[in-house]
């Protein structure tokens, strides 16, 4: 389950390298933006953009690039589907991860996983941008100037294992998400820029199908 585990993290998630010019937010700015974002996650039932996936291993000197398309539907639905270099298809629907690896299908439940709970939790917030839960995570709250960057610590010490920070990045006018960062315990990263956002386009749960 580990290896698993392991590998749908890398699939998925993003970092980018620190930012050098963070500023932390005041308290008064910090309470803002969190109403601003939850306002806005409220009213997004669903979402579709494209993405770019810029994937760090320690031991090689290059970043592989991937891209592709997710989409998100309210509450819980949610799909990745890569198309460069490669067509790979990942699905969270009904406590289950459907996967098609270049025609191949296959399934894990995570059901009964705790660990993969917290992950699809931690994936969909992650997309809607409905992550500021302070007993999941220690959160600090940063500005630049055309973003807004929150880093997450899962205090979960099992979740830890796998995952050792989260940045997600707000644009500053609009306050979705534009990018998601997901450093690993290895200290690998990948960076996903979401681009070209379409919300609450109508979408049947039938879409989320591998």
């Amino acid at each position: 389950m580990k290896i698993k585990t392991c590998f749908i993290i890398s699939i998925l998630f993003g970092s980018w390298l620190s930012f050098a010019q963070d500023q932390k937010m005041t308290a008064g700015e910090m309470i803002a933006f969190k109403q601003s974002v939850n306002e806005v996650s409220m009213k997004i039932n669903t979402l579709s953009t494209d993405f770019v996936q810029y994937k760090h291993l320690n031991f090689l000197s290059k970043e592989i690039e991937t891209s592709g398309k997710m989409v998100f539907k309210e509450p819980y639905l949610l799909q990745w589907q890569y198309k460069k270099p490669y067509n790979y298809l990942i699905v969270f629907k009904n406590g289950k991860i459907l996967i098609k690896d270049e025609g191949k299908k296959s399934e894990i439940d995570i059901g009964n996983s705790k660990i993969f709970t917290k992950i699809n939790k931690l994936i969909v917030g992650s997309v809607s941008g409905n992550l500021f839960d302070d007993k999941e995570f220690e959160i600090a709250y940063f500005k630049e100037k055309n973003k807004n960057v929150t880093k997450l610590v899962p205090k979960d010490a099992n979740l830890r294992k796998y995952i050792k920070q989260i940045e997600v990045t707000f644009d500053k006018d609009d306050f979705t998400v534009v990018q998601l960062k997901l450093i690993e315990s290895s200290e690998d990263f990948t960076r996903i820029v979401l681009i070209n956002k379409v919300i609450n386009a109508k979408i049947e749960d039938s879409f989320f199908s591998n």
